[in-house]
């Protein structure tokens, strides 16, 4: 009886002292000490392609350095990569000795000439009629593979839209030629001329190796880029600071990083993202996808605009993907006893699942979700409007956040993660069958 009650105390014990120490680590000054940085009028909005948002970095890094993290590189935090733009300039091609209208051929390619034909190593593959195109075009392009694709002319009237796939590539993309033609030819070749722009980009990462488990990945991930500087107006403000889009979750990850840096006792390794480029189609959180073997990245905890009351008030905050994996449940049972509660996304119709930077890893079959609080309710007085007023709006400042509010959030992050973080739970992963 005695050992019973001696180890029952201990429990308490010990939830206390996690209790005391959380909140020395995590509170609400050290939440505005960050967020102030990160929203200022210094960073010019954070937008992509910007000094503000490389200032943005350079600050982000040193608070992973101070938390005691291994740079993702063995000395940088950077994790850099380059997108290129192309320009078209000409293409042609046959099939069986046939000649193809240039129309008919859209090339996916980082080759400034790619000339290729049935002997080239290409995969050939169809796309029939009644098939998802762009969901299958997709897959093509994640897939790091080289393909010719013969895409059904039952497609004909949307398939110049798959030029959409060029506007921005990695430069280490794969190749892929899109043929509009009913054929299924023996033999085929191709040329393809393009020009390229490219321009660098980085995310900052930092890794806090595992024990027993360092082959298994925790991801907590942020995008710290925003929009930039409107139109110059000498009687408003132009800067779009983006306090709460997404420097509120970029603080989390930082806040998160010292903790656990602190506590170094994580099991698995836990991988702290701050993602570039999310507002201009998230390739930041795409490059960074390519680099972790899918099958070994347990989590994903995404946070995304956690700075304002939820749709439930204080304490509370909800999971986008709710349904697709148990992760919530998990985080649910480890926050059992507290005064904070994580429900089921709201916001079916807006689709947030697919619009944040957990959708890349999801699609991998990842149990990959977003943390957020953000009223999304779609407004039925205006058109494309949410009730966040402040979305994407020049009035996204940190006068608008609750840094207190934000503090118990990503304490309830910090304690619901923990099991997780321990190798003790693994959610289950997503059904990619049932993903778009």
């Amino acid at each position: 009886m005695k050992k019973i009650v001696l180890g029952t105390w201990l429990v308490i014990l010990s939830s206390y002292l996690l209790a005391q120490d959380i909140d020395k680590i995590i509170n609400a000054t050290e939440v505005e000490r960050i967020e102030k940085i990160l929203s200022a009028d210094d960073m010019e909005g954070r937008r992509t392609f910007s000094p503000g948002i490389d200032k943005a970095a350079a600050f982000i890094a040193e608070e992973f350095k101070k938390a005691g993290l291994q740079p993702v590189n063995g000395q940088s935090y950077y994790q850099e990569f380059v997108m290129v733009t192309p320009k078209f300039i000409s293409a042609s091609g046959s099939l069986d000795n046939t000649v193809i209208d240039m129309k008919n051929i859209i090339v996916v390619t980082c080759q400034p000439t790619l000339t290729i034909n049935e002997n080239s190593g290409f995969e050939k593959i169809m796309v029939a009629a009644g098939k998802d195109l762009f969901s299958e075009a997709r897959n093509l392009i994640r897939s790091g593979k080289n393909y010719i694709v013969m895409v059904d002319t039952s497609f004909s009237k949307i398939f110049n839209r798959l030029t959409g796939l060029k506007r921005q590539l990695f430069k280490s993309s794969n190749s892929i030629v899109f043929i509009l033609t009913a054929a299924n030819p023996v033999n085929y070749s191709f040329e393809a001329k393009h020009e390229f722009v490219e321009r660098k980009l980085m995310n900052v990462v930092g890794v806090l190796p595992g024990k027993k488990s360092k082959e298994e990945f925790v991801v907590f991930s942020g995008h710290y880029d925003h929009l930039g500087i409107s139109k110059p107006n000498k009687d408003a403000d132009s800067i779009f600071n983006g306090a709460n889009d997404d420097a509120a979750g970029t603080t989390a990850v930082m806040m998160l990083a010292h903790y656990f840096g602190l506590k170094k006792d994580n099991e698995r390794t836990i991988v702290f993202a701050a993602f570039t480029a999310e507002e201009i189609g998230g390739f930041g959180s795409q490059y960074f996808s390519q680099q972790y073997n899918a099958d070994k990245v347990v989590a994903m905890f995404n946070i995304e605009m956690i700075g304002t009351e939820s749709k439930w008030g204080t304490n509370s905050a909800y999971i986008t993907g709710y349904e697709k994996t148990d992760m919530g449940k998990i985080l649910e049972k480890n926050l059992q006893g507290s005064k904070f509660t994580f429900y089921p996304d709201p916001y079916k119709t807006q689709d947030l699942f697919y619009r944040s930077d957990n959708a890349t890893l999801a699609r991998l079959g990842v149990p990959a979700h977003t943390i957020s609080t953000s009223r999304m309710e779609a407004d039925t007085m205006a058109v494309n409007k949410t009730i966040d007023k402040y979305y994407h709006s020049l009035d996204d400042e940190i006068e608008t956040l609750d840094m207190k509010n934000m503090a118990e959030i990503i304490k309830a992050i910090a304690i619901s993660s923990s099991s997780i973080v321990a190798g003790k739970d693994s959610p289950t992963r997503v059904n990619i069958k049932d993903l778009r």
